[in-house]
């Protein structure tokens, strides 16, 4: 067993309403028991935080980075209004792993090659999330994932963060248009890269900004950039990029 690449904080949702109050507000269905993962967007359909969802028998645990726990709290008490639910924040371990799951824990919705989670435990070890993530081209919470990002430009629909034949949540008007009527012009991908940058190095193109570079690892990295710029060769501070 090992812990979470970023430290993690917990949420517990109680009350009659939650599953209905949780469904009203966040990009994937989350009805059904077990671990899910979701999405939290403002009116304009821009990342707030993203998180795993864990639906229990009598209340919902909410897994997100520690460094947006308290603000990710105080925005599902904003629109709690008089929803019959709870919201506090609370103590629980998380312990993720690969290979044969345990009895009490739950694959990562988002890709089986991530392993399994697993609440109110304590585990040692070491997983090399830095690669598992390049690899399988998956953004984490405060590098990849900021404030100024789209959704589907970071491949949630691929990691199974939404939902399009759910009902109405905050930003899904901007969700469903950008899934059926726009054909993106920037995203996430997985490029080459000889030599190393600073995660957040603008990459340029003949000159012009292409895109950001993010997590490296061994001769890869993950960079979100701007497809009608894409080169054959590419540059990030003194790294050479190559897709």
């Amino acid at each position: 067993m090992g812990q979470p690449e970023q430290q993690r904080g917990i949420i517990q949702i109680t009350g009659s309403d939650r599953l209905s109050f949780l469904q009203n507000l966040i990009t994937n269905e989350t009805s059904a028991m077990g671990l899910h993962y979701a999405a939290l967007l403002n009116p304009q359909g821009k990342y707030i935080a993203d998180f795993f969802v864990l639906v229990r028998q009598n209340d919902i645990l909410v897994d997100v980075a520690k460094v947006l726990q308290s603000a990710l709290a105080s925005r599902l008490t904003m629109y709690r209004l008089r929803a019959d639910v709870k919201i506090e924040m609370i103590e629980c371990d998380v312990s993720c792993g690969l290979g044969l799951i345990p009895e009490t824990a739950f694959m990562d919705p988002r890709s089986t090659a991530l392993g399994w989670r697993m609440y109110g435990t304590t585990s040692s070890g070491f997983i090399d999330w830095q690669a598992l993530r390049v690899e399988h081209i998956i953004p984490e919470t405060g590098i990849e994932l900021g404030p100024d990002k789209f959704l589907l430009e970071m491949d949630f629909e691929r990691l199974n963060g939404i939902n399009f034949q759910k009902g109405c949540y905050v930003g899904q008007e901007i969700v469903a248009r950008m899934k059926h009527k726009t054909v993106l012009r920037k995203g996430l991908k997985q490029i080459k890269i000889l030599g190393s940058a600073t995660p957040g190095s603008p990459i340029l193109a003949n000159g012009k900004p292409a895109g950001v570079i993010y997590t490296q690892h061994n001769g890869r990295a993950l960079a979100y950039l701007r497809f009608d710029r894409v080169t054959s060769q590419m540059t990030a501070e003194d790294a050479i990029i190559n897709l």
